[in-house]
């Protein structure tokens, strides 16, 4: 098959889809992936545990596609009809698969359970189908309809993408000969919403020489993807490459990485490369920034440790924060947040000492300082930075920016950029 062949679609079946109660995480990671593989996807629908939708959607893919990823309604329980309705949606008998019989009491035999005829009718698949991976725990089916070929994935997100990227993908990828080159690049920004990225962005159209800019929101950043297809590897990258640059001059620091990685992965590679040990003093976010930091394999070779110093007991008992500041300046200022970052550092015997302290709200707001009113700080031991800021949002919003910011305040101190104005 060749390149104008091959295009697919994407069917997640389930009512907690359609009702909102889930998000589909199904149809966003399996497009992704077919995407960036160089593979077409026309269209991507979700539908609710209604035999007619779903037998509606089988047939409108089998007539309009040429692949069809479907995810949802292969378990046990008595809405799991998808097998059922394939079979007749795509006129086709349904028989019981011997292996998948074997493989279902073989799994409720080892854990002690009994046999059931919900269990049993996931045995029933439609004539022809395929298991997809036999030897694993994780299984689904796939089969070959008028030329397209369905692969019906399980619903539970884990399960469908090991399928998608050890069965699935490569299988396509086999299937579908002279498949452009397809490349793909990331810029993840920080400190600048959409509108104004946009309007930095202005003179950037976003299909400039084919290559395609799309906008990620993904709070508190923005992630921009350029995507672009070509029969020539290098001239594919040197494409994607030229109008990186062009993002990355426009937008200046508030791009953190060009790569595919998390804002404190990155922050970590850098502390690792200048062997540097970062101690961490957190108020208002509660271990937030320490929980991101350590996420991260190999952590534990820059992360010195932290406190998190909620009350002023805490501040002034762990971390050195002095009374008379806390009671001249208050626990939500730029003075307590810089003692804090000193006294951390000082304590943990860290080369960095980051400090974060502020009102995450609901409650708690004043009209000198309202909810969102959040300070940081910043010891070098040879400087000593401070300054506030006002985040916008609910509680965990405002803990994610605060969070985000501090570690960004780590990027541009090693990189030597200059922080964001603060209150």
């Amino acid at each position: 098959m060749g390149v104008l062949n091959m295009y697919g679609e994407i069917i997640t079946i389930g009512d907690e889809l359609t009702s909102g109660r889930t998000v589909d995480l199904n149809s966003w990671y399996a497009a992704g992936r077919l995407t960036a593989s160089g593979l077409g996807v026309t269209r991507v629908t979700s539908v609710g545990d209604d035999d007619q939708m779903v037998s509606k959607a089988l047939k409108r893919a089998s007539a309009s596609s040429r692949f069809v990823i479907v995810t949802g309604g292969l378990g046990p329980t008595e809405d799991d009809m998808t097998c059922q309705i394939a079979a007749h949606a795509l006129n086709l008998p349904l028989r019981l698969d011997a292996h998948m019989l074997k493989k279902i009491r073989d799994y409720v035999t080892m854990r002690g359970m009994n046999m059931t005829p919900f269990l049993e009718k996931m045995a029933y698949m439609p004539e022809g189908s395929r298991i997809l991976n036999p030897a694993g725990d994780t299984c689904g089916f796939s089969v070959e309809a008028d030329d397209v070929r369905f692969y019906f994935l399980p619903g539970v997100p884990e399960q469908s993408r090991h399928l998608m990227d050890t069965v699935v993908l490569p299988e396509l990828l086999r299937l579908y000969e002279a498949l452009p080159v397809m490349g793909q690049r990331i810029v993840k920004v920080y400190g600048m919403d959409e509108s104004r990225i946009a309007q930095r962005l202005r003179h950037i159209k976003r299909e400039a020489g084919g290559v395609i800019l799309g906008f990620y929101p993904h709070f508190p950043e923005t992630h921009l993807t350029l995507s672009l297809k070509g029969s020539d590897k290098d001239a594919v990258a040197a494409s994607l490459d030229a109008m990186t640059r062009q993002i990355v001059e426009a937008l200046g620091d508030r791009v953190f990485t060009t790569k595919d990685e998390t804002m404190e992965a990155m922050v970590g590679r850098l502390l690792l490369d200048r062997g540097l040990r970062v101690g961490l003093a957190e108020s208002c976010t509660g271990g937030l920034i320490g929980h991101r930091l350590t996420n991260v394999p190999g952590s534990s070779h820059y992360v010195e440790g932290g406190v998190i110093a909620y009350s002023n007991h805490l501040k002034m008992s762990m971390i050195d924060v002095s009374e008379k500041t806390l009671e001249r300046y208050g626990a939500v200022s730029a003075n307590t947040a810089r003692e804090m970052a000193q006294g951390v550092r000082r304590r943990i015997g860290s080369d960095l000492g980051l400090a974060v302290t502020g009102i995450a709200g609901p409650e708690g707001g004043s009209e000198e300082k309202p909810v969102g009113t959040v300070y940081l700080g910043l010891s070098t031991g040879h400087a000593l930075f401070a300054g506030g800021y006002r985040f916008r949002g609910n509680r965990r919003e405002v803990k994610l920016n605060s969070a985000t910011m501090a570690l960004d305040w780590i990027r541009r101190c090693l990189n030597g950029d200059p922080f964001l104005p603060g209150i």
